[in-house]
């Protein structure tokens, strides 16, 4: 039984529809057209809402939806065939009236297809009726009932049996003839009877003087004693000298156990500061580049490189140049595509080697499918111009399917938010989760930084008490942050404390603790650094979960390396999945966005960031791109497209 079966236009406009059940349908299908249709995940035509289950077909020629909707525990086979025959009677009614009366009076009237719709829907119950599972045959009725004992009993062995006998047979005949044999060989020309010869002594010394059997005896218990023939000795080998690993003595470290031991000279709060030395003159001259919005990634056009290299390429070889050209000429004919619907064979070898091109640039394998696949069910049946080439088409359509993929779905204004929270008079809290070795603690620092340069204050609360040295790094980065924006020019307060409670404590209770500190201590913004974790590790998952279930933080970041490709697939699912499973709420916090580091390292190999924002459907916040407080970019959607087109 359906639920509701609904005809829409692309653009919103709905034709036609029809509602089994009482009840609204359009939670369900303002999902679908939010989640899968507007994301270019249409890849598959199932999509799954609370207790429903939709299944939607795209008409690309007439820009229309079909969308039926039935309950999730019915199984109903029919569902595939009876939407492609609405479908097919709908689009020719359509197409009729379109004609007929125009599209305005189209709106205007009403549009007649229940008629229709219920034909193809008795027909369809009554396929699946006639097509019903034949009934299960009786004993009687099968082949068992007519097989006998003897019968079973003789095939027991098999033919293997059978022949194992016979070989048994044929072994005992050869051994008979050999013995037959051995008596005729044996006995006389004459046929007297063949002498009996002696019986051999029992050990076997028949023969042998009494020396040679000393000699054996000896021979024998020397064998068994183990000691052979001495070998001659190698040479001895010249004894190893030892190495002995001297002390590091660093250049600004000192020599003094006591004036190494910073363990008791910091504490929460603390004013410490660099001294302005020649190490941190390069970090003064980032002061007043990262005030305002975040500059956004940015790549030269691959366009104008290809133009390049084709006018060096002709310069070179103008000989050549005229016979390709006239070639291109044939090869551009061949490829257009004049006024003729795309099916998908015409699509299938573009669409291979783009998939090849994705996962060469780093996109995830399965993603890069679904991603070519989505665009097939976006062009088939579209009809196409006189002039226009299956690639270009292809191409152009599976680069407005990645910058849908990539701009944001919702507002991402950090700044925007960190100054509504210090309306209400609290912090806005924003925690960092990720894999071991990803750079948490650096892009933390490097967004310390930004929210510096723009007047906020920050409390970094350390909540890493697992890694060595995990504490030490953030004092770093307060005391090279403070040095930058002293405590003088800001009415004796530090822009940047560190909270901190050592190691092998509850991370939980230090973030509540901090959170705590910066609410009574007017701080603007409250990071949180945590410990990294794989994502296989359902102890530290569940840790994780607790802090964010505990906490509630405004924004929970994942960190990710911009160099991983398939497994930036298992990490964001399995992080998403402890979050919500191990959650104490009804809803759930999961990952909210995307921190991509180390992106200065991949060339134009941008897949990564496809395939994180593909997997979470959330965007990417910051974008690392070097080592120093400045290297934080936003991400330019078009730019990084571009990139990962380009050949």
């Amino acid at each position: 039984m359906l639920d509701f079966f609904t005809i829409f236009s692309k653009g919103g406009l709905v034709l036609w529809c029809f509602q089994g059940v009482n009840g609204s349908f359009t939670g369900p299908v303002n999902a679908l057209i939010r989640s899968v249709i507007l994301q270019e995940r249409s890849g598959s035509n199932l999509f799954t809402h609370d207790a429903l289950s939709l299944k939607y077909k795209l008409d690309n020629e007439f820009e229309l939806v079909f969308v039926v909707g039935f309950q999730k525990i019915l199984t109903l086979t029919y569902v595939d065939k009876f939407i492609d025959d609405v479908q097919l009677r709908f689009r020719d009614r359509y197409k009729n009236q379109l004609e007929q009366k125009g599209a305005m009076k189209l709106l205007n009237g009403s549009f007649e297809f229940q008629d229709d719709f219920q034909q193809l829907l008795r027909e369809a119950e009554q396929s699946t009726k006639a097509c019903a599972p034949a009934p299960m045959k009786t004993f009687k009725q099968s082949q068992k009932s007519q097989k006998t004992v003897k019968s079973m009993i003789e095939t027991r062995g098999g033919e293997k049996g059978k022949e194992k006998e016979s070989n048994k047979k044929c072994k005992n005949a050869k051994k008979e003839a050999e013995g037959d044999g051995d008596s005729t060989r044996g006995g006389t020309q004459s046929g007297l009877p063949k002498k009996s010869s002696p019986r051999p002594q029992e050990n076997g010394n028949e023969g042998l003087t009494p020396e040679e059997i000393k000699r054996n005896q000896q021979e024998f218990f020397r064998r068994m004693g183990g000691g052979g023939a001495k070998k001659p000795s190698k040479s001895p080998k010249p004894e190893k000298l030892q190495r002995v690993k001297g002390n590091r003595e660093w250049v600004m470290g000192g020599t003094n156990t006591k004036e190494l031991d910073y363990s008791n000279k910091d504490i929460n709060g603390s004013q410490d500061t660099l001294p302005a030395t020649k190490d941190n003159t390069e970090d003064l001259k980032q002061l007043g580049q990262m005030k305002g919005d975040l500059r956004s990634v940015d790549y030269e056009s691959s366009e104008e490189e290809e133009d390049k290299e084709v006018v060096v390429s002709a310069a070179a070889n103008p000989s050549k140049s005229s016979s390709k050209s006239f070639r291109g000429v044939f090869g551009m004919l061949k490829g257009l595509v004049g006024s003729k619907s795309l099916s998908q064979e015409d699509m299938e070898p573009v669409l291979d080697k783009l998939r090849d091109h994705l996962i060469a640039k780093n996109v995830a394998a399965d993603i890069a499918t679904k991603l070519c696949e989505s665009v097939a069910k976006k062009l088939e049946g579209k009809v196409m111009g006189t002039f226009t080439t299956v690639t270009s088409t292809v191409k152009q359509a599976l680069q407005d399917s990645l910058v849908q993929i990539l701009q944001p779905k919702r507002r991402v204004d950090i700044l925007r938010d960190v100054m509504e929270a210090r309306a209400q008079h609290r912090p806005f809290v924003v925690t960092f989760c990720g894999v071991n070795g990803v750079g948490k603690s650096t892009n933390l620092a490097k967004i310390s930084f930004w929210l510096i340069e723009n007047g906020f204050s920050v409390l970094i609360a350390a909540c890493d008490t697992f890694r060595a040295g995990a504490v030490e790094q953030l004092r770093t980065h307060q005391r090279r942050l403070n040095s930058m924006h002293p405590p003088e020019k800001n009415g004796g307060r530090p822009r940047v404390q560190l909270y901190e409670k050592g190691y092998g404590k509850d991370a939980a209770g230090i973030a509540m603790e901090a959170i705590a500190y910066a609410r009574s201590h007017s701080f603007d913004v409250v990071l949180v650094d945590t410990a990294g974790r794989m994502q296989d590790n359902a102890p530290l998952m569940v840790a994780l979960a607790k802090l964010i279930a505990v906490n509630m933080p405004d924004l929970v970041l994942f960190v990710g390396e911009a160099l991983v490709g398939n497994e930036a697939v298992d990490q964001l699912v399995k992080f998403n999945q402890a979050l919500a499973d191990h959650s104490m709420s009804d809803t759930p916090r999961i990952i909210d966005g995307i921190v991509l580091t180390k992106f200065d390292t991949i060339d134009d190999k941008v897949g990564a960031a496809i395939s994180m924002t593909y997997i979470t459907g959330q965007p990417i916040v910051f974008v690392g791109t070097g080592q120093t407080y400045s290297d934080l970019r936003s991400l330019n959607a078009r730019a990084v497209v571009s990139a990962l087109m380009k050949a």
